[in-house]
């Protein structure tokens, strides 16, 4: 259409709510259209505080990513990375280790496009379209390929992107073909939406809303989450809400966030 911005992909269909510009959206970001936002405002109502959510994942991002650099990793594969905003896993690790590398994966072609253009320049950076549901088609992708060696130990995050994948496309044996060609001392790291006791009513509001949207929400369990990672060593302090992950003393005063569990696992 002439009268949208740049950034939007040719046949996009900006009619329909999308995950990613919802998450873009409760962060405060611009990429994203008023379908998205109008959505983001009826989970706000069901549930008042949702977006801190979004932040504090954001913030579990940022860590996970600062823990596996100061652990050694220096390749990154970032499946279902959304819309770049501030803290970017290419930004963590490269200001810690600049020769780190990242490549990004996303479904959304807004996601993707915008990817590439703010990573211009940046030869240890890349992003891709991609579905977590066809995992070998990410893995032996060209570009993957190109950017990270296998050879040696690389780290997967799949941060909120698993509790978009439904039963019937089986979510443990996704994980299970990712984790299959890497070499002993990589990671994967997730993030995943739980069902929290008395925020039960407000999340099933919530997930009726995306219900309605062509990415589904569906909740997992600590002990669901440990049946997809089996075979993979859990670092410590385990399977726990995403703000308990290693927490920054800077944030202590945020709120605790059970609906969210954070774990990273390490291949033996």
């Amino acid at each position: 259409m002439a009268d949208q911005p740049d950034w939007v992909p040719e046949g996009l269909d900006v009619t329909v709510p999308n995950a990613a510009r919802v998450y873009d959206c409760a962060l405060g970001g611009y990429h994203n259209f008023g379908v998205d936002r109008e959505f983001k405002d009826l989970a706000e109502k069901a549930w008042p505080g949702i977006s801190q959510l979004a932040y504090a994942n954001r913030a579990f991002l940022g860590r996970v990513v600062q823990w596996l650099v100061e652990s050694g990793i220096r390749q990154f594969l970032d499946i279902g990375s959304g819309i770049p905003t501030l803290g970017n896993v290419h930004e963590v690790a490269q200001e810690i280790a600049p020769e780190s590398r990242v490549v990004y994966v996303d479904i959304d072609p807004v996601a993707v496009s915008h990817s590439r253009a703010i990573l211009t320049g940046n030869p240890y950076a890349d992003a891709i379209q991609g579905d977590l549901r066809r995992p070998e088609e990410i893995l032996y992708h060209p570009q993957v390929l190109e950017l990270l060696d296998f050879s040696q130990p690389v780290a997967v995050l799949m941060i909120a992107v698993l509790h978009f994948i439904s039963d019937d496309a089986d979510p443990p044996g996704i994980v299970t073909k990712i984790a299959e060609p890497l070499v002993s001392g990589s990671y994967l790291a997730l993030s995943h939406g739980t069902q929290a006791g008395r925020m039960s009513g407000e999340q099933e509001e919530v997930r009726q809303l995306y219900n309605r949207t062509p990415t589904p929400f569906f909740v997992r369990s600590p002990e669901q989450l440990a049946d997809a990672l089996a075979g993979l060593d859990i670092v410590e302090p385990g399977i726990v809400a995403i703000t308990d992950w290693h927490p920054d003393p800077e944030e202590a005063g945020e709120p605790r966030q059970p609906a969210a569990l954070g774990v990273v696992a390490r291949k033996p």
